[in-house]
Order: structure tokens, then C-alpha cells, then sequence
């Protein structure tokens, strides 16, 4: 867990009514729906590894992964994590400037991120092996998606919070929002080496 999370939940001990605080009602959901989150790609996962070899005489991971281009994925994405992470320094710092700097380049990144995902998926639906070619492809399809769709979610959330900051600053409850976005980035980074090492390095067997 980051210094923030830990500052965030040390925080939580201030109010000694006993009664739970809006930073209480926050941290308890964010952390719940974080892991939902985990039992939905696991799922999603345990589904992949069932039916990774039901192609129905179709093509399979290795005839149809390559290298490079998750290679590409992961880097970028993983730059992202970076520069998220310096973003927050910056933000608990409140140095404004380098914050918002560090968020826009998470957000370029993000945006770079799924251009190459979609151009992946572009791909091979013009080969013919789109997501109703097989059950393979269909768990594939479903994975790398539904991991797609959570970065899209979360650069639209980013774009919101850098429009919030410009126009209020570091207040608490802007302070909670970015704490949480952060998890939420880094999550899907360890999802995505997730799916970088199962369906790529060991499905792809590369």
C-alpha cells in the first residue's frame, strides 16, 4: 500500500465520536470495490485458462500473439504508473503545476495505451479471428477488453479530477479523489501484468 493509503487511513482515527466519517464511508467503499474488481478479472482469468486451448480449429495464442506489440502495451502502461505515482508526490507536495503535469502525461499515456490495444484488436478481426471465431477468442476477447474498458473509464475519471484541481486546488475532498484514482491506476497496471504473463508470455509462448 502507498505512504498516501497509510496517511489516508491514519487520518481516519482523528474523529473519536465513534460515529463513521465521510473519510471512513470513502476509504471502506474505494477498498471494497477494489476488490470486486479483483474477483471479476480473476474470473475473467479462470475463464481464459479453461478455454485457452477451445479454438475449434481455429487459430491459437501462438499463431496469433506477437511480441512487440504487448511489449509496447506494457511499457507504456507501465510509464503511466509512473507518472501517476510522481503526480501524487507533486499533489502531496502541493506543487500544482508539476501534479497536473504529471496526471496530463498519465493521461497521454493512458490514451496511447488503448490506441494500441484497439489497433490489436482491429487486427485480428481482419484476420478473421475476431471474438466469434472460437471460445478462446471469446474469453480473450473478454479479458483484455474488460481491462480496456477500465482504463477508458479511468482516463475519463483523470480528466474530471484535472478539471476539479485546476479549478479548486488541494482540498481534502480532492486530496481523497486523487488518492483514490491512484489505486485505482496502479490496480489496473498489476492486472495488466497479469494479462501480459498469462495470455501473452505463457499462452502467447513467447
Amino acid at each position: 500500500m502507498s505512504a498516501e493509503a497509510l496517511t489516508l487511513d491514519a487520518s481516519l482515527s482523528d474523529d473519536d465520536s465513534g460515529s463513521p466519517t465521510r473519510q471512513h464511508v470513502t476509504a471502506f467503499g474505494f477498498y471494497i470495490y477494489l476488490l470486486s474488481d479483483g474477483i471479476l478479472f480473476a474470473t475473467l482469468f479462470a475463464a481464459f485458462a479453461v478455454l485457452r486451448n477451445a479454438t475449434d480449429g481455429g487459430p491459437d495464442a501462438h499463431e496469433l500473439f506477437g511480441s512487440r506489440n504487448a511489449l509496447i502495451e506494457t511499457i507504456v502502461l507501465l510509464s503511466s504508473t509512473l507518472t501517476c505515482g510522481l503526480a501524487m508526490l507533486a499533489a502531496d507536495g502541493r506543487k500544482g503545476f508539476l501534479a497536473v503535469a504529471g496526471f496530463l502525461a498519465t493521461a497521454v499515456l493512458g490514451v496511447t495505451f488503448l490506441s494500441l490495444e484497439l489497433h490489436e484488436f482491429a487486427d485480428l478481426i481482419t484476420r478473421g479471428a475476431g471474438p466469434d471465431r472460437s471460445a478462446f477468442l471469446s474469453s480473450f476477447f473478454t479479458l483484455v477488453s474488460a481491462h480496456g474498458m477500465h482504463v477508458a473509464v479511468g482516463l475519463l475519471w483523470l480528466g474530471i479530477l484535472i478539471v476539479q484541481l485546476l479549478g479548486r486546488g488541494f482540498t481534502p475532498a480532492m486530496m481523497r479523489r486523487l488518492l483514490c484514482f491512484s489505486l485505482f491506476w496502479h490496480v489496473l497496471d498489476v492486472v495488466w501484468i497479469g494479462v501480459f504473463t498469462f495470455v501473452y508470455l505463457i499462452g502467447g509462448n513467447l
